[in-house]
């Protein structure tokens, strides 16, 4: 999608040794999770978050329903090589502006179509359900793809607390708006078409599925700013920008949310942008796709190989033209 700049090359997944990635059935085979000091330091990912970051260890219990078994993508690539336009364009923008992101005081607004409308804090957020931990492989719309061990609970937990109506068919997410924390806001290429803030949306039945991560960090810490601190969604088995960060709003509604890639390129963003090999990116195949720390491109799995779960949400839909 864009021109990358010749100091980009260092962030490159094609760059990274193969040695510095975790190998998955070591990380699997330790121990459930501990807290403070001794996770970080018995934990290769927990030293990097902390060296990187210094940032809060999170406790969370391993939930082995949800692992891909595929090696992790080094914690630093996770930081430094990753899309979040309201911090800039490049792939390095999001580490080399987070600082500028404050993620306390924080509170995240929880409305429309429910009975008990309520705006929590941050801290009551990681509150509402016992935090576990799940290796979600991420795929981005420009072909390469991530795994991370993100660290919530199911999206589920949080709208329940509010109590959906029987009007309620959609969710909307809305990304904090403030250009003096979030730079990329103030214009250049993206600032001055995408229309902030960020919003993204979800039907109803896609919000409540268990695989949908309401999530509050990562590599047994606390979210980094670049990642979308303080919270975030992850649906894994869609594209990335689906993803939404920095929330601020969720929304309940009858009407399908207007997401903010789709209103800026209909053509090349649908609203249900499930990963589908069969379905081309008007300027890239999709068929194929770049695992940060491979130097082959591996076959692109439809749901981004969670079809056995989420598959039946889509029963009878055309997955071609609804993209």
């Amino acid at each position: 999608m864009l021109v990358k700049r010749d100091s980009e090359k260092k962030l490159r997944g094609e760059d990274i040794p193969r040695r510095e990635i975790t190998d998955q059935r070591v990380y699997l085979d330790r121990r459930a999770f501990m807290t403070g000091a001794a996770a970080l330091t018995l934990a290769p990912w927990g030293r990097a978050a902390s060296a990187q970051g210094n940032l809060p260890p999170l406790q969370a219990a391993k939930n082995s329903a949800f692992q891909v078994q595929d090696a992790l993508t080094p914690y630093k690539s996770v930081t430094t090589y990753n899309n979040f336009y309201e911090f800039g364009t490049d792939k390095g923008d999001p580490a080399a502006h987070g600082a500028s992101l404050k993620t306390r005081p924080w509170t995240v607004q929880v409305d429309g179509l429910c009975a008990k409308p309520k705006t929590f804090d941050i801290e009551e957020i990681l509150k509402i359900a016992p935090l576990e931990e799940r290796v979600y492989s991420l795929r981005c719309v420009e072909a390469w793809s991530m795994v991370i061990p993100w660290i919530g609970y199911s999206l589920s937990a949080l709208l329940k607390k509010v109590e959906p109506t029987g009007q309620a068919k959609y969710v909307e997410f809305t990304t904090l708006k403030d250009p003096e924390q979030f730079p990329g806001q103030k214009g250049g290429l993206f600032g001055g078409s995408l229309d902030w803030p960020y919003t993204e949306g979800l039907r109803l039945d896609e919000a409540m599925h268990p695989l949908t991560l309401l999530t509050v960090g990562m590599y047994g810490t606390v979210l980094p700013n670049q990642n979308g601190a303080p919270v975030r969604v992850v649906i894994p088995w869609k594209y990335g920008f689906k993803s939404a960060k920095s929330l601020v709003r969720i929304r309940l509604t009858d009407a399908e949310p207007k997401t903010a890639w789709n209103k800026a390129a209909p053509q090349e963003y649908g609203f249900y942008s499930n990963v589908n090999p069969a379905v081309d990116h008007p300027r890239w195949s999709q068929a194929t796709e770049r695992r940060i720390g491979e130097f082959r491109r591996r076959p692109t799995l439809p749901f981004n190989g969670y079809a056995d779960q989420v598959a039946s949400l889509y029963s009878g839909m055309d997955l071609k033209k609804n993209y």
